[in-house]
């Protein structure tokens, strides 16, 4: 089979071959333009292609003892880099250590061409495994010499991937975080992430971190005599290389009434998002499915070092307690202290000056304070009912948390609220200053509970928040916008979508130019994805979704959880295996 002609973009490798038939030995001789390429063997690479290489006429001849025989020749096409334009970075799950999910920098999308007749599918990044995680991007990153927008990818096959975002082709790198002699975990007997567990939450980027920066991600695996294993790496966002110390072993112990308990890494997976707080980067840990035995985890690790540097257990002389969130990830404040939503588990009812007195908080809004690198429970909100709710199973863990910007109500008071839901269709917004802990009769501590006219399903999902207005998409519901006036949030909602999203419902993105130019963007879950994009102004006009062009244009296969990311003009949704990417249509 002769060589045929290949095209690729400016720094790419080039590969031609060719099958030879016949008598062997074969001797083979390249030539680039008529010049002898130096290349005795059947496959010619060029390993990294220049704008100078377009238009190249490469053809081979192949000798045996009989004669020889050349090719015609074909011709290689380098496709020159798209000058990267844009300034957004996505360098955390839902943006930002509130998780609000608002990317105010979007100056190409807006509600005027987001529409089938000009925005659609426009390319495809293959990867080894589901995406679970949601992409995170950073514009005008200098790789192998060249200036890129990047896309970072990791899957379930514990590969990590950077894609240029532009010019949608080959990875820029491609690493594994899998240890030598290891695979990527079995489902453990849990069908929530399969068939395999690799790297499941999504990563966080210190820009700033190593000689060109650093991604931390968390990788799940097992070796051939059935040990499990949580590993902890740093990769160098423009090699995809493990930074020095990297990666580091997920191991703790943590003092109960019994002695300790130990994190048994087969019992747990890294759901939640990663946080990088002050210098440190927060796991936390949940179950498969709810397979006992397990505990609260949460473990932080010096940035730097990768040592670890502290260890809290927010059930450890009870069980479960586990931190879903959907996939949000811890949410922090200017001061140090993070919030997450946890899972049915021992709640202890009986308190000593407010808390639980044997440490015990499933099913609870959780405050934790990082003085010094020690790991407390600063202050907490359950409900009154929160045992019956973990017994049936209606926990507040299914759902995510985000941070709200400070807010003045009518009278000039300034508050700093959090706003959760789980599985109950409540909404709770809690006064991240006085939070409300635990009453037995009823939640009138609490800063706000909409129990009617909010939510009509549960929540398996995280809300996003834009211009005074929080958006919920529970599960069987419509996506929900709420207005937040005097500090409060305004129901029943002020619009809500045409389309009803299906479990787990959606969870909402916001691209926006400052506060200008406002669309949510929501993934449908179904026998195959709906994108939606909605003006943030009013749900009930739909600008767009990928079912409206004919002849399935921008159809995907999509992931249940997954989260859309939105940087400098383009949509990124994970699939099952790959990313797809929506944009302005050429």
């Amino acid at each position: 089979m002769p060589p045929v002609n290949v095209t690729v973009t400016v720094g790419q490798s080039a590969t031609f071959s060719v099958t030879a038939s016949g008598t062997p030995p074969f001797t083979y001789q390249w030539f680039n333009n008529g010049a002898d390429a130096g290349t005795n063997a059947s496959t010619y690479v060029i390993a990294s292609a220049t704008a100078q290489d377009t238009g190249a006429q490469i053809k081979v001849q192949v000798s045996n003892s009989l004669g020889s025989m050349t090719s015609n020749p074909v011709t290689l096409t380098v496709n020159t880099n798209v000058v990267p334009v844009g300034n957004a970075t996505v360098l955390t799950f839902h943006n930002d250590v509130a998780r609000t999910g608002q990317n105010l920098n979007e100056t190409i999308l807006t509600p005027a061409n987001v529409n089938s007749t000009n925005f659609g599918k426009i390319g495809f990044l293959t990867v080894d495994g589901l995406v679970d995680a949601e992409p995170l991007y950073i514009s005008s990153l200098t790789v192998s010499g060249a200036a890129h927008n990047v896309v970072f990818v990791v899957t379930e096959h514990g590969s990590a991937y950077a894609f240029d975002a532009d010019n949608l082709g080959a990875p820029l790198w491609k690493v594994s975080a899998i240890g030598a002699g290891e695979t990527s975990s079995d489902n453990r007997g849990c069908g929530q992430v399969s068939p395999e567990i690799g790297i499941t939450s999504t990563p966080v980027i210190d820009p700033h971190a190593g000689a060109h920066g650093v991604m931390y991600l968390v990788a799940m695996s097992k070796d051939g005599n059935g040990n499990y294993f949580h590993r902890l790496h740093a990769l160098d966002i423009t090699t995809g290389a493990e930074i020095s110390g990297s990666p580091t072993t997920i191991q703790a112990t943590y003092p109960n009434q019994s002695g300790t308990t130990t994190f048994d890494p087969k019992q747990y997976k890294e759901r939640a998002a990663l946080l990088l707080l002050n210098n440190v980067i927060y796991t936390t840990w949940a179950s498969h499915c709810d397979a006992g035995p397990y505990t609260g985890w949460i473990i932080g690790y010096n940035e730097t070092t990768l040592a670890r540097t502290s260890v809290l257990n927010i059930t450890p002389n009870g069980n479960e307690g586990a931190i879903w969130m959907a996939g949000d990830g811890p949410a922090a404040d200017s001061s140090g202290n993070f919030y997450f939503l946890v899972a049915n588990g021992t709640f202890d009812n009986t308190l000593v000056n407010g808390l639980p007195n044997n440490g015990d908080y499933g099913n609870a809004f959780i405050k934790i304070t990082t003085s010094g690198n020690n790991l407390g429970v600063g202050d907490y909100f359950t409900m009154h009912n929160t045992t019956s709710e973990s017994d049936a199973d209606q926990d507040l863990g299914s759902g995510g948390e985000i941070l709200l910007p400070d807010l003045q109500d009518g009278n000039g008071n300034t508050w700093q609220l959090g706003v959760g839901a789980g599985k109950d269709s409540h909404i709770y917004v809690v006064n991240r200053n006085m939070m409300g802990q635990f009453n037995t009769n009823n939640d009138s501590a609490i800063y706000q509970e909409i129990s009617s006219n909010g939510i009509v399903g549960g929540v398996w999902a995280t809300p996003a928040y834009f211009n005074n207005t929080v958006y919920y998409g529970a599960v069987g519901d419509s996506l929900r916008a709420f207005a937040i006036v005097n500090a409060k949030l305004v129901a029943p909602a002020g619009s809500v979508s045409s389309a009803s999203f299906a479990y787990p419902g959606t969870t909402p993105s916001i691209s926006a130019n400052g506060t200008a130019a406002g669309i949510v963007w929501a993934v449908e879950n179904g026998s195959g994805g709906v994108l939606h994009a909605y003006d943030a102004t009013n749900l009930g006009n739909e600008l767009y979704n990928s079912s409206q062009a004919a002849n399935s244009r921008d159809s995907f296969s999509d992931n249940k959880f997954i989260t859309p990311m939105i940087a400098n003009g383009k949509v990124f949704v994970g699939t099952p295996t790959g990313v797809v990417v929506f944009g302005i249509l050429p």
